[in-house]
């Protein structure tokens, strides 16, 4: 979505209370937050989410693989405190991108992600690799993050306290749990 786009649908929901608009005391620019009418959503969007896992489960079409929009959702759900030192470094590589968009890098500080597309230069703690779509799966819950290790579809590098904080870094939506009741893709399983 366009920044142009959210910022109008932004207004619209403020407008419809269904969200409200905060500015911190400190930082770059407002939040939003539910309204108890926004929160009255919370049921319907789960039932939402939780019937797209079960029924529409599928491989990929081409105007699905994102680059953008997969690392955008990852700077803003991982679990930065997720290793246990103050800063983590996490460089993620597609094996599959054109040099440029290859590789990147996650900073995780003061319980913070930030994603830069040059190496900042700090020691990296993890190495991923894979295609952009297997990490497409694994974060939607097509593909989970132990098939995608041991059918080394993604590999993962860095000290065994590293490899172990994955699973929570990544912070995988409750949703990826959801079996499906569709037949799977060839590709994903």
């Amino acid at each position: 979505m366009s920044p142009t786009l959210l910022s109008k649908r932004l207004k619209q929901l403020e407008s419809e209370a269904i969200l409200e608009r905060r500015w911190p005391k400190e930082g770059r620019g407002p939040t939003y937050h539910l309204t108890e009418a926004g929160r009255e959503f919370i049921p319907l969007v789960e039932g939402l989410g939780a019937w797209g896992q079960r029924w529409s489960r599928r491989e990929l079409v081409e105007s699905e693989i994102d680059l953008g929009l997969l690392l955008w959702g990852l700077e803003r759900s991982v679990n930065a405190a997720a290793f246990p030192d103050n800063c983590a470094v996490v460089r993620l590589e597609f094996t599959d991108q054109p040099s440029g968009k290859d590789q990147w890098w996650f900073v995780n500080k003061d319980n913070k992600c930030e994603l830069c597309i040059d190496d900042p230069g700090i020691e990296v703690s993890l190495y991923l690799a894979c295609t952009l779509p297997d990490m497409i799966y694994v974060v939607r819950g097509d593909l989970s993050l132990s098939r995608a290790i041991s059918d080394e579809r993604l590999e993962v590098l860095g000290s065994s306290t590293a490899k172990k904080a994955l699973r929570s870094w990544l912070n995988l939506s409750p949703l990826t749990k959801i079996k499906p009741k569709r037949p799977p893709s060839s590709t994903i399983q």
